[in-house]
Order: structure tokens, then C-alpha cells, then sequence
């Protein structure tokens, strides 16, 4: 089991973590909350949020907003609510719709693409100008494991995902000398309600092939997350962190 033994200090520092209702964003967000960041949650799911909200009520540096990453109005709109300065942001929010390629219909790959990839783009797009001139900014993709090798049933995440990774390195070029860095993390089999949904001997073979022989926790992404974040990373660029037991070797 992954322990969050890492201390990091972000009191003064603004953050954006879309996708940060659930999952691997929520644990994101929080321990960013935790280390004294203030922390916009941005979800495109208001039931989601509502959760996310009532969990984390003893955090007043916690702020909520609805986002669908698609939608560049909604986009731009929260981008014009932002109060102060942007330090971090961390493009989390994704979406799968599996299925084999004779099976993926038109709609199972835009939409994918469109959230995963296109999304991306939207955000980071419309909360640029946000960004803090005088001080260190960070700008953390969600990539996986899959762009690296693909995946049965994947063709559209997969794709995402390795457009991803090529938008992080180009960022990492181009805003390099702006004060940036630009990274992506490469999250492995990592355990979510999602996954606990699965059956019992599916994620048994899942996890016989991981070198380290467990499922990765929401705090392992957490913790690479923090460290790419904090100032300990300043030279870190353009790099994509798997975090994934060594599954890709």
C-alpha cells in the first residue's frame, strides 16, 4: 500500500485540477488542499462535485466549478471566474469508451478524443493568459501507460493518450522560456471505483503482469504528481513520469 510520506508546501500557490471530483484527480486534489494550495476542482459531473464538495468542507482554500472540457465556452467561462493568478494546472479529466475496432463506432472515438486530447488543449488554452508572470508555473498532463504500447480495445484512448504525450513536449519546447515546465504522468493499472467493479479474476491477471505484483493506489499518481509540481522538479521538462509497477518494460 502506497504511503503519502512525501511533505510538500504549496501555501502559496493556485491550482486547477480538472477532472478533480474523483478518482485520481480527487486524490489529486486534495493532497494538493492538504499541503496548503488553493485549489479550484473543475468536473464535468455535478453529482460528482456535490461528493467532492461535502468531503473536503473542512478545506476553505477548496473551490468547485462545473467544466466540460469539450465545450470552449465552458472553458473560457471558468477561465474569466479565476480570481487570482494560476500557478499549477493539471489536465486530468478523461473518459473510455473500450471496444475493439470492428466494434468502435464514430462516436465511441470522437468523444474520446475530444475529451482525452482535444480537452486539453481547450482548457490550457483558455486559462493561459491566467497563469502567474512573475512566478514558476506548472502545467501536469494526464497521459498513460497505453500511449506508450497500446491496448486491446483502445484504439481511441490509446490515440488520445499518445497525442498527450506529443503535446507535452511540444509545450515543454515552446513554453520552456516563459517560466514553465510541462509533464505528463503515465498512470499504470491503478486502483478506482472503476477497477473494483471489475471481476475478481480479472484483476488478478492484471495484476499478475505488473513487476511489482499489486495495483497501483490513486496516491501513487498523487505523489508524482506533487513532485512535478513543487519546486524539487524545476528541471524537470517535457518529461512523461510512468508510474505504472514497470508494467511497460
Amino acid at each position: 500500500m502506497a504511503q503519502n510520506q512525501l511533505q510538500f508546501d504549496f501555501s502559496s500557490r493556485n491550482a486547477l485540477i480538472t477532472g478533480g471530483a474523483q478518482g485520481i484527480g480527487f486524490e489529486i486534489a486534495k493532497r494538493f488542499l492538504q499541503s496548503g494550495a488553493k485549489v479550484i476542482i473543475a468536473d464535468y459531473s455535478a453529482e460528482a462535485l456535490a461528493a467532492a464538495e461535502a468531503e473536503l468542507k473542512t478545506f476553505p482554500n477548496a473551490k468547485f466549478a462545473r467544466l466540460d472540457v469539450t465545450d470552449r465556452a465552458s472553458c473560457q467561462a471558468l477561465a474569466e471566474s479565476l480570481k487570482e493568478p494560476l500557478h499549477i494546472l493539471v489536465n486530468n479529466a478523461g473518459i473510455t469508451r473500450d471496444k475493439s475496432f470492428a466494434k468502435m463506432n464514430d462516436g465511441d472515438f470522437d468523444q474520446v478524443i475530444q475529451t482525452n486530447l482535444t480537452g486539453i488543449y481547450n482548457v490550457t488554452k483558455a486559462v493561459f493568459a491566467k497563469f502567474d508572470p512573475a512566478q514558476p508555473k506548472r502545467i501536469i498532463n494526464m497521459a498513460s501507460v497505453v500511449a506508450l504500447y497500446g491496448n486491446f480495445g483502445q484504439t481511441n484512448y490509446a490515440a488520445a493518450k499518445a497525442g498527450v504525450v506529443g503535446m507535452t513536449k511540444t509545450w515543454a519546447k515552446e513554453f520552456g522560456r516563459k517560466g514553465f515546465t510541462c509533464n505528463a504522468i503515465a498512470p499504470g493499472f491503478i486502483r478506482t471505483k472503476m477497477t473494483e467493479a471489475m471481476p475478481k479474476e480479472v484483476l488478478e491477471q492484471l495484476t499478475a503482469k505488473v513487476p511489482v505484483a499489486r495495483m497501483g493506489e490513486t496516491s501513487d499518481i498523487a505523489n508524482a504528481c506533487m513532485y512535478l509540481a513543487s519546486d524539487a522538479a524545476s528541471y524537470v521538462n517535457g518529461t512523461v513520469l510512468s508510474v505504472d509497477g514497470g508494467v511497460v518494460l
